[in-house]
């Protein structure tokens, strides 16, 4: 990157369009005496000869480069290190076959609940750009997406992969805990969270919710919970034994009081989503909740590239001198 020590000085170069305005104007220079001055009259108007236009466009040039060399000129050459916030999250996201239910909405047009997840999620990535962030989808079993990351451009691809009918159904949400704390329990992080969404009740897995909150106490991790899903029954798309779509109307509970439990025990919070909005609006709670210091890091080196402008400087001044006392000299 160029940078010039001295910007101000290249106002100067705003002259430059003037003086080679009144540089042309000026009529030719007399090179003879002429014995009367009528025939001085008649060249008093013209132009200046090709060599004088020469011989003033390399004075200006000079002078151009004399101040783009005053301004001081340099390259920069820069790094930035940003280091990591100190905050590893596990993002913990229930994949049944109840996520399929539409009863979200994305832009006024009905929208399953995985869907809009997946979309609150990415957005949650975009604004943690230095958090380390891993991804578990469950259903029943949890299923490591990606491991702890900075590198959140492939967690959002790996994000897209994630979908409904990855792994036998069910929602095991105490092994779904139990795997992020045990991502994040060797870390060395300042703080480590982890965020789980589930739509349902736990019904499968061999670690209950409230043993891996207890694991998730005692190693100093947070387990925020959500519930996601309206009240009452839901439209869920099935397909039945001969392979055919349809919608079913079905009642999917979600163990509030557990959840609740969980979050609890782990010094954090639980809550309920019951659309898009109030989705995003927790995920963007637990953003303003879960904040640190960045510590930046700025390296700059600087060349001093001024002689590039000086330099030619003198060579135009050399030539356009030496050019007026042999080529172009004029007769006295």
């Amino acid at each position: 990157m160029i940078h010039f020590n001295h910007p101000e000085i290249l106002w100067l170069l705003a002259l430059i369009p003037l003086l080679a305005f009144i540089h042309g104007k000026k009529g030719a220079v007399c090179a003879v005496r002429y014995p009367t001055s009528r025939i001085a009259a008649q060249l008093a108007g013209a132009r200046k000869s090709t060599s004088g236009r020469w011989l003033g466009t390399l004075r200006l040039i000079a002078l151009a480069l004399l101040i783009v060399a005053l301004a001081r000129p340099q390259i920069v050459h820069g790094t930035t290190e940003v280091e990591a916030s100190g905050i590893d999250i596990i993002l913990a996201m229930d994949v049944s076959g109840s996520m399929k239910a539409l009863d979200f909405t994305i832009g006024n047009k009905q929208a399953s609940r995985i869907g809009v997840v997946k979309k609150v999620v990415s957005k949650f990535i975009e604004e943690r750009p230095n958090d380390r962030i891993g991804l578990v989808a469950f259903a029943g079993q949890p299923y490591i997406v990606s491991p702890l990351t900075l590198d959140h451009n492939w967690l959002q691809q790996r994000l897209e992969t994630v979908k409904t009918d990855m792994m036998k159904d069910g929602t095991a949400i105490g092994s779904a805990i139990a795997s992020g704390v045990n991502r994040l329990r060797d870390q060395k992080a300042k703080s480590k969270i982890v965020i789980l969404l589930t739509d349902g009740m736990n019904n499968a897995g061999k670690v209950s919710p409230v043993m891996a909150a207890e694991a998730a106490e005692t190693l100093g991790i947070k387990v925020y919970t959500i519930g996601a899903g309206s009240h009452g029954e839901v439209p869920i798309p099935v397909t039945d034994r001969l392979g055919n779509n349809r919608v079913v109307m079905a009642e999917v509970n979600i163990d509030e009081d557990t959840l609740k439990k969980v979050a609890a025990m782990t010094g954090a919070q639980y809550y309920r989503a019951t659309g898009t909005e109030s989705l995003r609006k927790i995920y963007g709670e637990i953003n303003k909740l879960e904040k640190t210091t960045r510590k930046i890091k700025k390296f700059e080196h600087r060349n001093e590239v001024f002689p590039w402008a000086a330099i030619p400087v003198l060579f135009l001044l050399g030539l356009e001198t030496t050019l007026s006392q042999t080529r172009f000299r004029r007769l006295p």
